[in-house]
């Protein structure tokens, strides 16, 4: 069975997107797993859909000391906690047109967890839509589930690999907002400063704001002709580019690396998680405004 209707998106991976029809027909399927991941943490209390599991990403994905992601053992426990083997199509939604649920996604795909999906629209659409929602959180079977060592090399950029980047002329995809792209904020708008010093971009960064690749009023992915028409001929990207998309903290920049990898299908998307609190504070390395 489909999992999206591909000619409605035209997405190279039909497997990426799920809509809220499909995800309402797979809520008792044990094969699925549910997760919702967002950026508000007394959200998922306040309801989520049946059967869905919360992955928090300060306490479930981050390493509570260094910033840095949790291990191989740490993720083992967590996928067997919320009752994922390595079978499981896992299917994430999320807040805020569900960046959060692409970055729990992209975290998830650091060990190679074969089958991912985000659900379109996200928890927005699925309230919207009407349909049910509860407070009870559900019993999970453990799992046994035996990660690989995580692998940074493929979906993930280091502050060395943009300066890399730089000289090898390779494409940066700036997804913040036009203020802090040009330096006069040095967060997003309405948020409290994350701690960077200095505002500007990295030098030769377009300006791509993350959410212009959904619809405003569904919050669902725009269709691949109309992506194409962002990040290429508004960008200038082409497909074989090494690309590397940032934000703040990488949360909004791995909505974009979504975007890129799965519905566009480039082959080198990475997404660096350092972003601008620490390039912003970093010595030496180059900014413009």
């Amino acid at each position: 069975m489909a999992l999206y209707d591909k000619a409605a998106g035209g997405y190279v991976n039909a497997e990426a997107v799920v809509s809220t029809d499909w995800v309402a027909e797979h809520l008792t399927d044990p094969a699925v797993r549910i997760v919702e991941s967002n950026e508000d943490p007394l959200l998922y209390s306040s309801g989520h859909v049946p059967g869905a599991v919360e992955v928090d990403w300060t306490r479930d994905l981050n390493d509570p000391l260094m910033r840095d992601y949790l291990n191989r053992d740490g993720f083992s426990a967590l996928m067997s906690r919320i009752g994922v083997a390595r079978d499981t199509h896992v299917v994430f939604y999320g807040d805020r047109n569900n960046w959060w649920a692409c970055y729990a996604l992209w975290v998830f795909s650091l060990f190679g967890h074969p089958r991912m999906s985000v659900m379109d629209g996200g928890r927005i659409k699925w309230s919207q839509e009407g349909r049910p929602m509860t407070q009870e959180r559900p019993v999970t079977l453990a799992t046994d589930y035996e990660a690989p060592e995580r692998d940074d090399r493929t979906e993930r950029a280091f502050r060395e690999d943009v300066l890399m980047l730089l000289a090898d002329r390779g494409r940066l995809i700036d997804v913040r907002s036009p203020g802090e792209f040009k330096g006069d904020l040095v967060h997003m708008p309405d948020f409290p400063n994350e701690g960077a010093l200095r505002g500007g971009h990295i030098p030769t960064a377009a300006n791509v704001p993350w959410a212009r690749a959904v619809d405003p009023e569904s919050g669902c992915f725009l269709p691949a002709e109309r992506l194409r028409e962002i990040y290429e001929q508004g960008a200038g990207l082409q497909s074989g580019d090494d690309v590397v998309t940032y934000c703040r903290i990488g949360e909004r920049s791995s909505h974009t690396w979504f975007v890129l990898r799965h519905l566009l299908g480039y082959p080198r998307v990475r997404n660096y998680d350092g972003s601008w609190t620490e390039w912003g504070n970093s010595v030496g390395v180059p900014i413009e405004r």
